[in-house]
């Protein structure tokens, strides 16, 4: 049976507990239409951000984003642009592709059940319940209620988005497909596994340190959307066009926070395995060689590119969460 709701003023961040079931959460978590639409996005900003020089003419852009196909057809270019999409699948919904089988096989992974659309927006209202149900009174007390409810949700957010580094290795293993795929020299991912073993988690520090304002951002820049523009005291109660102006304003805070850590952090899992270096190095030949605006490199694919698709993929959730919340 769940837990009494707090009887508690309207707006405080200590009544958004239980707001819906476990089922629901998990239901309503997005992923498979973002994965097949925007994995091609995701390469083209991955590309450039690992690219180590300035792009100084559009025959350097095409051959940083296509590698190899630079000058084939625009087919084979398009196509260039789905490497990794089987851990990516991993990384998004639950599936990668046996890569020692000449023909890849669809693995699904049924007993990996938190992965990363799931974990993260399925994942943030636990968090959020733990902290309304033990430190609401102090986020309300600390920043008033309205913005202290915000900062929960923002809070809740960040501490699942650190705690995603449990997933890293299948991040890895996609950006490295993506960037760098004759790191794999034929290895199927079994024996990547058993090769790399915890290397698999190089720049998790970095990842942590990305993930915490980024996802702080995501879910703030929603909660404050809904609290100050449309004065909602309950967030779930939200129409679907509200929710998709939320996912935007979130969306965005959250890319232009984290790029420079993502940066960093690509650039650490694009490396070959047997070359790793450490994200203070490249922070300081990054600053050397490339300047500071390198820091931002992929930032304008992303916010028009990669930002539609992290917009897709929160509002989704935050639309279909609350609707299975009312029937499950």
């Amino acid at each position: 049976m769940a837990p009494a709701v707090l009887e508690v003023a309207a707006g405080s961040a200590a009544k958004e507990f239980k707001k819906e079931s476990a089922t629901a959460r998990l239901l309503g978590s997005a992923g498979i239409a973002e994965l097949a639409i925007f994995h091609p996005v995701d390469t083209t900003a991955k590309r450039l951000m690992s690219h180590q020089g300035k792009i100084v003419s559009a025959s350097v852009l095409n051959k940083v984003i296509f590698k190899n196909y630079a000058y084939a057809s625009i087919g084979r270019k398009f196509t260039s642009l789905f490497p990794g999409l089987g851990y990516a699948a991993g990384y998004k919904v639950g599936q990668f592709w046996n890569m020692d089988s000449r023909k890849p096989k669809k693995i699904l992974l049924t007993s990996m059940k938190i992965l990363q659309r799931v974990y993260k927006y399925g994942g943030q209202p636990f968090a959020r319940d733990f902290l309304a149900l033990h430190y609401g009174n102090e986020f309300d007390n600390a920043f008033g209620k309205g913005t202290g409810k915000a900062i929960l949700h923002a809070t809740a957010g960040s501490l699942i988005g650190i705690g995603e580094i449990i997933l890293l290795p299948l991040d890895v293993l996609k950006i490295k497909r993506q960037t760098n795929p004759a790191a794999f020299r034929g290895r199927g991912i079994l024996r990547i596994v058993a090769d790399e073993g915890m290397g698999l988690y190089r720049g998790a520090g970095w990842t942590a340190a990305r993930n915490c304002p980024g996802s702080f951002a995501l879910f703030g820049g929603s909660a404050f959307t809904k609290e100050y523009i449309y004065k909602l005291t309950d967030y779930n109660s939200a129409t679907w066009l509200q929710n998709f102006i939320a996912s935007i304003a979130g969306a965005s805070a959250s890319l232009i926070v984290s790029a420079p850590l993502d940066v960093i952090k690509t650039r650490i899992q694009n490396r070959n395995f047997e070359n790793p270096k450490s994200g203070f190095k490249i922070v300081s030949s990054m600053m050397k060689k490339e300047g500071l605006s390198s820091f931002f490199k992929g930032l304008t694919p992303k916010l028009l590119m990669t930002g539609p698709k992290l917009v897709f993929s929160f509002w989704l959730a935050q639309t279909l969460i609350p609707a299975f919340g009312t029937i499950v």
